[in-house]
C-alpha cells in the first residue's frame, strides 16, 4: 500500500465504515478546520462585531455559519470522486492562463498577500497573552518564540498529535465558554427574548458595515478553510480509500460511502463551531457593547478577558488567559500547516516542484513553515494592531469566496459524474449559498469604492 496520501492506487481502496460508530473514527478534517476557525473568526471578529454592533447584527454571523457549507461539500465530493488538491482542481478550470496556470491561482496568490495580515493579527494576540503573564519582556521576545515554535512543529510534521491536544483545550475552552454565556443570565446583562429577536430584524448599521463582512468572511468556514479541506481529506485518506476511478460499481459504492463520511465530518463541525460562534457573539453583544467596549490594539485581551470575568468573576481571568492562548496558538498552527500545503500546491502548479512527490512537498512544506511566521510576525510589529488586521483578512476572504463559488459551479455543472450527482436538496442549498457569498462581495466592493 503507498504511504503518499497524494496518489491513488488500487492497493490503497478501502470500504467506507456503513455504521455509525464506524463512521465517527474516520471523522477529523472538519475538526481540524474548527480548530483554525475558533481562534480568529470566533474569540476575536464575532466579539468585536457583538461589541460594535450590539444584537442587531446576529443574523449576520448564524448566516455565515450555515450557509457556506454546502460549498464546502463540493469541494471535498469532487477532491473525493478524483484525488485531486484544490490547486489541481482550480488548474483544470476553463479560461484565461498565464503560462502553464490558471488565472485563479495567480489572482488567489494576490489576493493572499493581504491575508498574511490576518494571520499576524492572530500572532500579535498570542503574543500580547504572554505579554500579561511576562509584562517586563519585550513583545518582540515573543513573536520570536512563537514563530520557532510553530515552524519546528509544522516543519517536522508533528500536525497530528498537536491536533489532538488542540481539540481537546478548544473543546474545553468552549465549555467554558458556554458556561459564561449560562451565567450570564444571572447578571444585569442578562440577554433577553427581545434582544435575540433583535438580531433576526436583518438590520446592518452602516457602522459596522465593514466588520461585518470581515465577519461574514472569517466566521464558519471561510475561503482559505474551504479551500484547504481538501487537503485535510486527502491526508485522512478519504480520496486514497476511495481509490481511481475504473468505471465499476464498486467504486461509485466507495465514493458515495466515503462522501457520506464527509457530510457527516462536515455538519458535524459546523454544529460546534456554530454554537461557540453565537456563544462569543452574544458575549461580546451583551457585555462589550453595553459598555462601549471594543477589543483592539494592546487592550484587545484584556477586553475580550471581561466576557468572562463579569460573569464568572476575576478568578475566572487566569483562565481566560490560558484558554485564549491555547485556541489562538492552535489557529497560528493550524493556519500555517494549511497555508504550507497551499501555497506549496501553487507554486507546484506554477512549475517550480512537483508537490505530488512525497520528498519535493515535504520540503516545500519545510522552507514556507519557517518563511511565514517570519512574515507574519513583522506584519504586527508593523501595525499593532491585531483586531484591525483580523478584520481586514476577513474581507479579503469575502473575495477568495468568490473564487471558491466559481470553482464549485464548475465541479459541480462540468465535472461531476452522472453516478455521483447531489440530490436537489443539496442544489438548493449550494445556490443559496452562492447568492449569499455574492451579495456579501457585492456589498463589500460598494463598501469599499462608494463608502
Amino acid at each position: 500500500m503507498s504511504d503518499n496520501p497524494y496518489q491513488l492506487s488500487a492497493d490503497s481502496v478501502m470500504e467506507p465504515p456503513t455504521t455509525l460508530l464506524g463512521s465517527i473514527k474516520h471523522l477529523g478534517p472538519g475538526l481540524i478546520l474548527s480548530a483554525s476557525i475558533v481562534g480568529s473568526g470566533e474569540l476575536i471578529a464575532t466579539t468585536v462585531m457583538g461589541a460594535q454592533a450590539g444584537f442587531v447584527t446576529l443574523w449576520v454571523i448564524l448566516v455565515s455559519c450555515l450557509v457556506k457549507v454546502a460549498i464546502q461539500l463540493e469541494f471535498g465530493r469532487h477532491t473525493i470522486a478524483t484525488g485531486e488538491t484544490t490547486m489541481q482542481a482550480l488548474n483544470k478550470l476553463p479560461g484565461p492562463r498565464i503560462g502553464q496556470t490558471h488565472c485563479s491561482i495567480w489572482i488567489w496568490l494576490v489576493l493572499m498577500i493581504s491575508k498574511n495580515l490576518q494571520v499576524g493579527g492572530i500572532v500579535g494576540g498570542v503574543a500580547l497573552i504572554l505579554q500579561i503573564f511576562f509584562p517586563t519582556v519585550p513583545i518582540w521576545v515573543f513573536l520570536v518564540v512563537l514563530s520557532i515554535c510553530v515552524s519546528l512543529l509544522v516543519s517536522l510534521g508533528y500536525y497530528v498529535v498537536l491536533e489532538k491536544a488542540s481539540i481537546v483545550m478548544i473543546a474545553l475552552f468552549t465549555v467554558f465558554t458556554l458556561t459564561s454565556l449560562f451565567m450570564l443570565q444571572f447578571t444585569d446583562n442578562a440577554v433577553s427574548m427581545s434582544d435575540i429577536a433583535s438580531g433576526f430584524t436583518f438590520q446592518l448599521p452602516q457602522a459596522a458595515l465593514l466588520v461585518a463582512v470581515g465577519a461574514f468572511g472569517i466566521t464558519g468556514v471561510g475561503g482559505d478553510e474551504i479551500m484547504v479541506y481538501n487537503y485535510w481529506l486527502i491526508e485522512k485518506g478519504y480520496a486514497r480509500h476511495t481509490g481511481p476511478n475504473d468505471g465499476s460499481e464498486a467504486w461509485v459504492r466507495r465514493a458515495k460511502g466515503w462522501i457520506r463520511i464527509m457530510y457527516l465530518d462536515a455538519l458535524l463541525s459546523m454544529v460546534v463551531y456554530t454554537v461557540v460562534t453565537m456563544a462569543f457573539y452574544l458575549l461580546g453583544a451583551a457585555i462589550l457593547h453595553s459598555r462601549g467596549l471594543v477589543p483592539e490594539s494592546g487592550e484587545l485581551v484584556e477586553t475580550l478577558s471581561q466576557i468572562y470575568t463579569q460573569t464568572l468573576g476575576g478568578g475566572a481571568r487566569v483562565a481566560f488567559l490560558v484558554g485564549a492562548f491555547v485556541v489562538l496558538f492552535s489557529t497560528l498552527f493550524a493556519a500555517l500547516a494549511a497555508w504550507t500545503r497551499l501555497f506549496g500546491d501553487a507554486f507546484g502548479q506554477i512549475g517550480i516542484y512537483d508537490f505530488q512527490d512525497t520528498n519535493d512537498r515535504r520540503k516545500a512544506i519545510a522552507v514556507l513553515a519557517w518563511t511565514f511566521p517570519v512574515i507574519w510576525s513583522v506584519l504586527y510589529l508593523f501595525m499593532t494592531t491585531p483586531a484591525f488586521m483580523v478584520i481586514v483578512g476577513g474581507v479579503i476572504t469575502t473575495f477568495i469566496l468568490v473564487l471558491v463559488v466559481v470553482a464549485a459551479i464548475d465541479f459541480r455543472y462540468r465535472r461531476t459524474i452522472d453516478a455521483l450527482k447531489p440530490s436537489v436538496w443539496f442544489d438548493i442549498a449550494l445556490w443559496a449559498s452562492i447568492v449569499a457569498i455574492l451579495a456579501v462581495a457585492i456589498q463589500a466592493l460598494c463598501s469599499l469604492f462608494f463608502g
